[in-house]
Protein backbone atom coordinates (compact mmCIF):
# COMPACT_ATOMS: atom_id res chain seq x y z
CA UNK A 1 0.00 0.00 0.00
CA UNK A 2 0.95 3.43 -1.14
CA UNK A 3 2.03 5.97 1.47
CA UNK A 4 -0.51 8.38 0.67
CA UNK A 5 -2.98 5.14 1.47
CA UNK A 6 -1.70 3.66 4.35
CA UNK A 7 -2.31 7.38 5.89
CA UNK A 8 -5.62 7.57 3.95
CA UNK A 9 -6.67 4.41 5.52
CA UNK A 10 -6.51 6.13 9.44
CA UNK A 11 -7.58 9.70 7.77
CA UNK A 12 -11.11 7.68 6.53
CA UNK A 13 -11.56 5.68 9.57
CA UNK A 14 -11.14 8.67 12.15
CA UNK A 15 -13.80 10.84 9.99
CA UNK A 16 -16.35 7.82 11.26
CA UNK A 17 -16.10 7.90 14.58
CA UNK A 18 -17.83 10.97 16.22
CA UNK A 19 -15.05 13.26 15.86
CA UNK A 20 -13.76 14.52 19.89
CA UNK A 21 -12.99 17.73 20.69
CA UNK A 22 -9.35 18.92 20.90
CA UNK A 23 -7.88 21.50 23.04
CA UNK A 24 -5.58 22.98 20.93
CA UNK A 25 -2.13 24.80 22.83
CA UNK A 26 -1.08 28.08 21.36
CA UNK A 27 -1.82 27.78 17.65
CA UNK A 28 -0.35 31.10 16.47
CA UNK A 29 1.06 30.32 13.60
CA UNK A 30 0.02 29.00 10.20
CA UNK A 31 1.50 25.91 10.43
CA UNK A 32 -0.37 24.49 13.11
CA UNK A 33 -3.47 26.69 12.65
CA UNK A 34 -4.25 25.58 9.12
CA UNK A 35 -3.65 21.87 10.55
CA UNK A 36 -6.23 22.37 13.20
CA UNK A 37 -8.62 24.17 11.00
CA UNK A 38 -8.18 21.15 7.90
CA UNK A 39 -8.54 18.71 10.84
CA UNK A 40 -12.04 20.46 11.71
CA UNK A 41 -12.74 20.39 8.06
CA UNK A 42 -12.17 17.03 7.89
CA UNK A 43 -14.18 16.21 10.83
CA UNK A 44 -11.55 14.68 12.52
CA UNK A 45 -11.41 16.88 15.77
CA UNK A 46 -13.71 19.55 16.72
CA UNK A 47 -10.45 22.09 17.85
CA UNK A 48 -10.76 24.81 20.50
CA UNK A 49 -8.26 27.27 20.15
CA UNK A 50 -6.48 28.45 23.04
CA UNK A 51 -3.99 31.12 22.77
CA UNK A 52 -4.01 35.13 22.49
CA UNK A 53 -7.14 35.95 20.62
CA UNK A 54 -5.74 39.00 18.43
CA UNK A 55 -2.57 37.01 17.31
CA UNK A 56 -4.61 33.70 16.21
CA UNK A 57 -7.81 36.09 13.99
CA UNK A 58 -4.19 37.64 12.55
CA UNK A 59 -2.43 34.14 11.29
CA UNK A 60 -6.19 33.39 10.13
CA UNK A 61 -6.62 36.53 8.22
CA UNK A 62 -3.48 36.51 6.63
CA UNK A 63 -3.24 32.85 5.62
CA UNK A 64 -6.79 32.94 4.95
CA UNK A 65 -7.99 30.56 7.15
CA UNK A 66 -12.13 30.49 8.33
CA UNK A 67 -11.85 30.19 12.23
CA UNK A 68 -15.02 32.07 12.41
CA UNK A 69 -16.41 28.42 13.52
CA UNK A 70 -14.31 27.65 16.00
CA UNK A 71 -14.29 28.16 19.51
CA UNK A 72 -11.76 30.65 21.04
CA UNK A 73 -9.90 31.11 24.08
CA UNK A 74 -8.03 34.06 24.74
CA UNK A 75 -4.87 33.78 27.14
CA UNK A 76 -2.06 36.08 27.33
CA UNK A 77 0.75 34.01 26.36
CA UNK A 78 2.10 30.75 25.65
CA UNK A 79 2.57 29.23 29.38
CA UNK A 80 -0.92 30.27 29.79
CA UNK A 81 -2.14 28.70 26.37
CA UNK A 82 -0.71 25.61 27.57
CA UNK A 83 -1.89 25.59 31.01
CA UNK A 84 -5.51 26.29 29.90
CA UNK A 85 -5.66 23.86 27.24
CA UNK A 86 -4.78 20.83 29.99
CA UNK A 87 -7.19 22.39 32.38
CA UNK A 88 -9.49 21.96 29.66
CA UNK A 89 -9.00 18.45 29.34
CA UNK A 90 -8.81 18.16 33.34
CA UNK A 91 -12.55 19.40 32.89
CA UNK A 92 -13.56 16.59 30.81
CA UNK A 93 -14.16 19.62 27.78
CA UNK A 94 -11.68 17.98 25.54
CA UNK A 95 -10.57 14.53 25.01
CA UNK A 96 -7.73 15.29 22.97
CA UNK A 97 -4.49 17.48 23.34
CA UNK A 98 -2.57 19.07 20.64
CA UNK A 99 0.66 21.41 20.57
CA UNK A 100 0.77 25.01 18.52
CA UNK A 101 3.33 26.84 17.88
CA UNK A 102 4.54 26.94 21.51
CA UNK A 103 7.75 24.56 22.66
CA UNK A 104 7.11 20.86 23.29
CA UNK A 105 9.10 20.92 26.62
CA UNK A 106 6.55 23.93 27.58
CA UNK A 107 3.94 21.83 26.39
CA UNK A 108 4.76 19.10 29.07
CA UNK A 109 5.62 20.83 31.38
CA UNK A 110 1.88 21.66 31.98
CA UNK A 111 1.23 18.26 31.38
CA UNK A 112 3.15 16.75 33.75
CA UNK A 113 2.60 19.52 36.27
CA UNK A 114 -0.06 22.36 36.29
CA UNK A 115 -2.14 21.25 38.75
CA UNK A 116 -1.82 17.72 38.44
CA UNK A 117 -0.98 17.70 35.09
CA UNK A 118 -2.36 14.68 32.84
CA UNK A 119 -0.35 11.62 34.17
CA UNK A 120 -1.69 8.67 35.48
CA UNK A 121 0.17 5.48 36.69
CA UNK A 122 1.92 4.89 33.31
CA UNK A 123 4.85 6.80 32.30
CA UNK A 124 4.36 8.96 29.09
CA UNK A 125 5.92 7.91 26.26
CA UNK A 126 5.95 9.50 21.85
CA UNK A 127 5.24 6.56 19.10
CA UNK A 128 5.92 7.65 15.61
CA UNK A 129 3.73 6.13 12.91
CA UNK A 130 5.84 5.69 10.13
CA UNK A 131 5.18 4.74 6.67
CA UNK A 132 8.16 3.68 5.07
CA UNK A 133 8.41 2.72 1.36
CA UNK A 134 9.06 -0.42 0.35
CA UNK A 135 7.86 -1.82 3.83
CA UNK A 136 4.71 -3.87 4.34
CA UNK A 137 2.37 -1.84 6.84
CA UNK A 138 2.73 1.27 9.04
CA UNK A 139 5.83 0.70 11.39
CA UNK A 140 5.71 2.19 14.50
CA UNK A 141 8.76 3.59 16.56
CA UNK A 142 9.05 4.63 20.54
CA UNK A 143 10.60 6.29 21.97
CA UNK A 144 12.41 8.81 19.96
CA UNK A 145 10.90 12.26 21.37
CA UNK A 146 10.18 11.93 25.46
CA UNK A 147 12.34 9.42 27.40
CA UNK A 148 16.15 9.88 26.99
CA UNK A 149 17.63 6.70 28.96
CA UNK A 150 14.62 4.57 29.96
CA UNK A 151 15.22 2.70 32.33
CA UNK A 152 13.37 -1.01 32.36
CA UNK A 153 10.41 0.31 34.31
CA UNK A 154 9.96 2.71 31.92
CA UNK A 155 10.46 0.35 28.69
CA UNK A 156 7.74 -1.84 29.88
CA UNK A 157 5.41 1.50 30.34
CA UNK A 158 6.79 2.66 26.48
CA UNK A 159 6.18 -1.00 25.27
CA UNK A 160 2.53 -1.06 26.38
CA UNK A 161 1.90 2.06 25.32
CA UNK A 162 2.71 1.35 22.24
CA UNK A 163 1.03 -1.82 22.05
CA UNK A 164 -2.23 -0.27 23.47
CA UNK A 165 -2.23 2.66 20.49
CA UNK A 166 -1.64 -0.46 18.13
CA UNK A 167 -5.06 -2.46 19.44
CA UNK A 168 -6.55 0.87 19.81
CA UNK A 169 -6.53 1.55 15.84
CA UNK A 170 -7.66 -1.54 14.94
CA UNK A 171 -4.63 -2.94 13.93
CA UNK A 172 -4.55 -6.41 15.93
CA UNK A 173 -2.10 -7.97 18.08
CA UNK A 174 1.55 -6.88 17.70
CA UNK A 175 4.74 -8.11 16.84
CA UNK A 176 6.89 -6.19 19.00
CA UNK A 177 10.99 -6.12 18.17
CA UNK A 178 12.69 -4.79 21.11
CA UNK A 179 16.06 -3.09 19.46
CA UNK A 180 20.08 -3.48 20.59
CA UNK A 181 23.02 -3.64 18.06
CA UNK A 182 23.28 -7.58 18.54
CA UNK A 183 20.59 -10.41 18.83
CA UNK A 184 22.79 -12.20 21.67
CA UNK A 185 22.31 -11.33 25.14
CA UNK A 186 25.80 -10.01 26.51
CA UNK A 187 26.66 -8.30 29.16
CA UNK A 188 28.83 -5.90 27.21
CA UNK A 189 25.45 -4.15 25.98
CA UNK A 190 23.48 -3.15 28.37
CA UNK A 191 20.17 -3.10 26.15
CA UNK A 192 20.69 -6.94 25.45
CA UNK A 193 20.08 -7.63 28.76
CA UNK A 194 17.02 -5.20 28.98
CA UNK A 195 15.42 -6.63 26.10
CA UNK A 196 15.78 -10.13 27.63
CA UNK A 197 14.00 -9.05 30.44
CA UNK A 198 11.26 -7.22 28.75
CA UNK A 199 10.43 -10.58 26.81
CA UNK A 200 10.49 -12.56 30.10
CA UNK A 201 8.11 -9.69 31.66
CA UNK A 202 5.84 -9.90 28.81
CA UNK A 203 5.54 -13.84 29.23
CA UNK A 204 4.49 -13.76 33.20
CA UNK A 205 1.89 -11.17 31.97
CA UNK A 206 3.54 -7.80 33.09
CA UNK A 207 3.02 -6.44 29.63
CA UNK A 208 0.37 -7.39 27.56
CA UNK A 209 -1.28 -7.85 24.47
CA UNK A 210 1.44 -8.47 22.30
CA UNK A 211 3.89 -10.61 20.82
CA UNK A 212 7.61 -9.48 21.77
CA UNK A 213 11.04 -10.92 21.05
CA UNK A 214 14.21 -9.44 21.83
CA UNK A 215 17.01 -8.66 21.73
CA UNK A 216 17.34 -7.89 17.53
CA UNK A 217 18.90 -6.35 15.42
CA UNK A 218 17.81 -4.04 13.41
CA UNK A 219 18.02 -5.75 9.99
CA UNK A 220 16.80 -9.45 12.09
CA UNK A 221 13.85 -7.21 12.96
CA UNK A 222 12.48 -6.17 9.68
CA UNK A 223 14.17 -8.05 7.08
CA UNK A 224 13.08 -12.00 7.10
CA UNK A 225 15.91 -12.54 4.58
CA UNK A 226 18.07 -11.45 7.24
CA UNK A 227 16.30 -13.25 10.38
CA UNK A 228 16.58 -16.31 8.61
CA UNK A 229 20.48 -15.96 7.77
CA UNK A 230 21.04 -15.65 11.73
CA UNK A 231 18.70 -18.71 12.44
CA UNK A 232 16.25 -16.40 14.05
CA UNK A 233 12.76 -18.15 14.28
CA UNK A 234 10.40 -16.44 15.83
CA UNK A 235 6.87 -14.43 15.14
CA UNK A 236 8.48 -11.19 15.19
CA UNK A 237 12.18 -11.13 13.51
CA UNK A 238 11.49 -10.25 9.83
CA UNK A 239 8.23 -9.08 10.56
CA UNK A 240 7.86 -6.45 13.49
CA UNK A 241 5.45 -3.78 13.51
CA UNK A 242 6.67 -2.60 16.80
CA UNK A 243 10.35 -1.09 16.97
CA UNK A 244 11.13 -0.28 20.76
CA UNK A 245 14.83 1.36 20.59
CA UNK A 246 17.31 1.44 23.55
CA UNK A 247 17.06 5.32 24.08
CA UNK A 248 15.73 8.34 22.70
CA UNK A 249 19.19 9.10 20.79
CA UNK A 250 18.83 6.12 18.80
CA UNK A 251 15.27 6.26 18.39
CA UNK A 252 15.75 9.98 16.76
CA UNK A 253 18.48 8.82 14.54
CA UNK A 254 16.82 6.15 13.11
CA UNK A 255 13.66 7.38 12.41
CA UNK A 256 15.32 10.56 10.59
CA UNK A 257 17.23 8.35 9.27
CA UNK A 258 14.16 6.53 7.80
CA UNK A 259 12.59 9.99 6.64
CA UNK A 260 14.98 11.97 5.41
CA UNK A 261 17.32 9.39 3.37
CA UNK A 262 14.57 6.51 3.14
CA UNK A 263 11.70 8.96 2.09
CA UNK A 264 9.23 7.79 4.98
CA UNK A 265 6.36 9.89 6.46
CA UNK A 266 6.09 10.00 10.41
CA UNK A 267 2.92 11.05 12.12
CA UNK A 268 3.06 11.00 16.00
CA UNK A 269 1.72 11.24 19.11
CA UNK A 270 2.28 10.81 22.96
CA UNK A 271 0.61 7.96 24.75
CA UNK A 272 0.31 7.19 28.59
CA UNK A 273 -1.50 10.42 29.59
CA UNK A 274 -5.27 10.94 30.44
CA UNK A 275 -5.41 11.80 26.66
CA UNK A 276 -3.62 11.37 23.39
CA UNK A 277 -1.62 14.18 22.26
CA UNK A 278 -0.63 15.44 18.89
CA UNK A 279 3.19 17.00 18.61
CA UNK A 280 3.44 17.95 14.62
CA UNK A 281 6.07 19.92 13.42
CA UNK A 282 6.39 22.52 11.13
CA UNK A 283 8.59 20.37 8.47
CA UNK A 284 5.78 17.63 8.34
CA UNK A 285 3.65 17.40 5.51
CA UNK A 286 -0.18 18.64 5.15
CA UNK A 287 -0.61 14.57 5.19
CA UNK A 288 1.59 13.88 7.92
CA UNK A 289 -0.40 15.93 10.05
CA UNK A 290 -3.38 15.06 9.42
CA UNK A 291 -2.25 11.56 9.68
CA UNK A 292 -0.98 12.51 13.30
CA UNK A 293 -4.51 14.26 14.38
CA UNK A 294 -6.05 10.92 12.56
CA UNK A 295 -4.17 8.74 15.05
CA UNK A 296 -4.70 10.71 18.30
CA UNK A 297 -8.51 11.05 17.06
CA UNK A 298 -8.81 7.14 16.82
CA UNK A 299 -7.61 6.35 20.33
CA UNK A 300 -9.10 9.34 21.74
CA UNK A 301 -12.39 7.68 20.68
CA UNK A 302 -11.20 4.32 21.88
CA UNK A 303 -10.21 5.24 25.51
CA UNK A 304 -13.74 7.24 25.77
CA UNK A 305 -15.70 3.88 24.78
CA UNK A 306 -13.43 1.52 26.78
CA UNK A 307 -14.31 3.93 29.68
CA UNK A 308 -17.92 3.90 29.39
CA UNK A 309 -17.38 -0.05 29.03
CA UNK A 310 -15.94 -0.23 32.64
CA UNK A 311 -18.08 2.05 33.80
CA UNK A 312 -21.09 -0.05 32.29
CA UNK A 313 -19.50 -3.17 33.89
CA UNK A 314 -18.94 -1.04 37.21
CA UNK A 315 -22.66 -0.35 37.56
CA UNK A 316 -23.76 -4.06 36.94
CA UNK A 317 -21.78 -5.13 39.57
Amino acid sequence: MSESLRYQTLIESARKIDPPICAVAHPCDTSSLSSAVEAAQLGLFRPVLVGPRSRIKKVAQESKLDISGLELIDTPHSHASADLAVEYVQSAQASLLMKGSLHTDELMHSVIQHKGGLRTERRISHVFIMDVPNYDELLFITDAAVNIFPDLETKADIIQNAIDLHLGLGLGTPRVAILSAVEQVTSKIPSTIEAAALCKMAQRGQIQGGELDGPLALDNAISLDAARIKGINSPVAGRAQILVVPDLEAGNMLAKNLTFLGGASAAGVVLGGKVPIVLTSRADSGSTKLASCAVASLYADHLIKQQLALAAEGNDE
